[in-house]
């Protein structure tokens, strides 16, 4: 990990994922977690102000940065829940099969090596009609706002760490075998179009 990746990167993405429309998207999907919780790049703890103790039993994540993981110890000391942080990645995570009742993805999908292989890896430790509830940004239904996407990631992509804007999560969900159970998406406020176009919901 070199020097940008492992000291610039996690502290311009902490700043970014805690602005204020970001945790406006976190508030509608976070407290709907319930049961045994898995999220999926904790980042630096941004979600975990925003869960709610009386519905959750555990809530269990994924983390490969270690200055983002040692961010998110600090995050979770100052709340009641019990945080079990692993270093790990999307494509293959350290649980059994179907021991988690509930998987929370926010601002994850779009930097995943492997969409695909994270999503199989969501259903694999979900317990039967357990919930995937995720908020996304991604490839925009505007065709002039995905022209400037596609000019935009070459550059956006190692500066954002590994961040692509022309990805598709809803697609991504179907062609994994979820059903939508809700689906919402706009344009974040008081953000570039090319940045901006989000979707948030819940798959079963």
């Amino acid at each position: 990990m070199g020097l940008y990746e492992r000291w610039i990167a996690p502290r311009l993405i902490a700043c970014a994922c805690s602005a204020r429309p970001i945790a406006r998207q976190r508030a509608k999907i976070v407290p709907l977690a319930s049961g045994r919780v898995l999220e999926l790049g904790m980042g630096a703890g941004a979600n975990l102000a925003f869960y709610d103790p009386s519905k959750v039993t555990s809530v269990s994540a994924v983390e490969p940065n270690p200055v983002m993981r040692e961010k998110a110890r600090l995050a979770a000391s100052g709340t009641p829940l019990t945080l079990d942080l692993h270093d790990g990645v999307g494509e293959s995570l350290p649980f059994e099969a179907q021991c988690f009742d509930c998987v929370v993805c926010t601002y994850t999908l779009c930097t995943v090596a492997d969409v695909a292989k994270t999503l199989a890896e969501a259903r694999r430790v979900l317990k039967p009609k357990g919930r995937l509830l995720f908020c996304e940004h991604g490839i925009a239904p505007d065709a002039e706002v995905v022209r400037w996407q596609k000019r935009i990631e070459p550059i956006w992509t190692p500066i954002g760490a590994g961040c692509r804007l022309t990805r598709d999560p809803v697609a991504a969900l179907l062609a994994a075998g979820f059903t939508l159970a809700h689906l919402d998406a706009f344009y974040l406020p008081k953000t570039p179009r090319p940045m901006g176009w989000t979707s948030w919901g819940e798959a079963i």
